[in-house]
């Protein structure tokens, strides 16, 4: 029997002021799914992400991660599936300057209570799988952009998320970095069978997809990529 959705959004409306971001959005994805979310500037897919990941509340719809509504949950429920079961990359990787590599990758454990040891011992491993463990004791500001957003792959990954949210993850990188990030990314999810939301504008990024989602005037159509096909 094929297990049934591990996120799923019906029917999603947002507006901010008068103007409308979501009308009637649904969306679904499946633990070990990686999900490209396409579709012009504008088109609603950065609050169709909010909303899937509890960051934004829809105005109606339904979210649903595996047996839970999300829009009935406290924000500190929220903000507590967000640490602990979401991981999140954005274009910009959002590092914190002041700490090293390792000691960002580690964050997200330290903040769940993990001690520091092991908390670092965890990070490096997934540094190691990035391949920027040489990056472990610099700051983000004295590593290029590609490595850095290997970096905050890994910290997205590194308390083994079941949903991995992806905001344009290669957005500034160039073509080379871009690819090399996606394939890291692509591999170490299907390694640990956490489903990716990965919203992008790039039909390469896309390429890296079981299949696509569109998003046009806040509404979403579903269609297969090339390489699912």
């Amino acid at each position: 029997m094929t297990p049934g959705p591990l996120l799923l959004a019906s029917d999603l409306h947002k507006s901010y002021g008068t103007t409308p971001a979501l009308d009637g959005a649904d969306f679904a994805i499946r633990a070990g799914e990686i999900v490209a979310v396409m579709g012009p500037s504008g088109s609603g897919k950065s609050t169709l992400l909010h909303c899937l990941a509890g960051i934004v509340q829809p105005d109606a719809g339904a979210v649903r991660y595996r047996d839970r509504e999300l829009s009935t949950e406290s924000d500190a429920e929220r903000s507590r599936l967000r640490r602990e079961e979401f991981g999140f990359v954005f274009q910009f990787g959002q590092l914190v300057p002041e700490l090293t590599c390792l000691e960002n990758v580690a964050l997200p454990l330290r903040l769940g209570g993990v001690k520091r040891r092991a908390a670092e011992e965890r990070a490096t491993q997934w540094l190691e799988r990035l391949e920027v463990s040489h990056a472990a004791d610099r700051r983000p500001g004295e590593i290029s952009g590609g490595q850095g957003q290997r970096v905050a792959v890994a910290r997205a990954l590194v308390g083994e998320p079941r949903v991995v949210f992806a905001d344009e993850p290669t957005g500034a990188l160039d073509s080379l970095n871009g690819e090399r990030v996606m394939t890291l990314l692509a591999a170490a999810a299907r390694e640990t069978n956490a489903a990716v939301v990965l919203v992008t504008h790039e039909a390469r990024v896309a390429a890296y997809s079981d299949r696509e989602v569109v998003v046009r005037d806040g509404r979403t159509a579903t269609g297969l990529t090339a390489g699912a096909l």
